[in-house]
């Protein structure tokens, strides 16, 4: 079903990826008839777009030669996709400064029709996005990366595991799993595929040597199984109704109902991170399996009741 608005857009997009298209093209890409379409232009050269009638049975249109549009035309969803994207920083853990965020809003402000501008200054002052658990993510690190993947360039690391180790690696991508992100690649060091976590790389600079990435390496499906065969299984017991397990835990994991709540079952990498998203979803729990998990929970309780009552790990201030 198509919005006003956005079977006008729609026609501008259509005009700008043909030379011309005709009257009939557009009325069934819009599922509407030639009637609809004329006022669709109409609305578009009201604006100032120069749409141009071209003769014929059907009728046709194109865009006056030469005619560059404006660098953003968004839709209201399109522009509050972007807005969750900046004001939601913090939650996706990308650290970004705020003016950075400040200054991006007001640019796509301004290139926004009135009543978009209105609705996306109101979703960007009320929208409230806490950071979760976890170190932020270093946006300038994710850019590095990402760009030496895609133009097949090596990346020169020094990573911190349990000791310093440096590195060269062909990278094949980068992707967010289970609050961390990662860096997947060849490593010449090891002579195999590695999964190295961002926050652990101390330093990372682009070379000018190119490889030639497998055509057929799939990144989700290894970052799925690589990061499987390393993970604790965790089961947990909720009182709390199915539905609300599935809300508070997103997708990952399955669940069980019962007669008193749900079972729930997770592969988990980062017991520690594990224990900081159970707490906050507020939801009365049992930990089954693994006793470690148990430890992370009161590691973190401990650490909480340090903070709050204004001490440090050795003592008082």
């Amino acid at each position: 079903m198509y919005h006003p608005t956005g079977r006008v857009l729609t026609v501008l997009e259509l005009l700008q990826s043909r030379p011309s298209i005709t009257g009939r093209e557009l009325a069934d890409r819009l599922e509407c008839d030639l009637r609809s379409v004329r006022r669709y232009v109409a609305k578009l050269q009201d604006v100032g777009i120069p749409v141009e009638s071209m003769p014929g049975p059907s009728g046709g249109y194109t865009l006056r030669p030469g005619f560059r549009l404006p660098p953003l035309i968004f839709t209201e969803a399109e522009a509050a996709a972007v807005v969750l994207g900046l004001v939601g920083t913090p939650w996706l853990r990308i650290s970004l400064p705020s003016a950075s965020v400040e200054s991006a809003l007001s640019k796509i402000g301004r290139v926004l029709p009135t009543t978009t501008r209105d609705q996306v200054e109101t979703l960007s002052r009320l929208l409230v996005m806490p950071p979760d658990a976890g170190l932020a993510l270093d946006v300038a690190l994710l850019l590095r990366l990402s760009q030496a993947s895609k133009a097949g360039h090596c990346l020169e690391l020094d990573y911190r595991s349990r000791e310093t180790t440096h590195r060269v690696v062909e990278p094949y991508g980068v992707t967010g799993y289970e609050g961390r992100w990662y860096l997947v690649g060849y490593c010449r060091l090891r002579g195999d595929v590695r999964v190295f976590r961002l926050d652990r790389i101390v330093a990372a600079t682009v070379l000018d040597q190119a490889f030639d990435r497998p055509s057929d390496f799939d990144l989700a499906a290894y970052i799925e199984e690589g990061l499987a065969s390393q993970r604790w299984k965790v089961r947990l017991r909720f009182w709390a109704p199915q539905a609300e397990v599935r809300q508070a835990l997103g997708r990952q994991g399955s669940v069980t109902a019962t007669e008193i709540g749900c079972d729930y079952e997770v592969p988990a990498s980062d017991l520690d991170l594990l224990a900081r998203q159970l707490l906050l979803t507020r939801l009365a729990f049992e930990v089954v399996d693994p006793p470690e998990l148990r430890q992370a929970l009161e590691a973190v309780g401990a650490e909480a009741l340090t903070r709050g009552t204004g001490q440090t790990q050795t003592g008082s201030r």
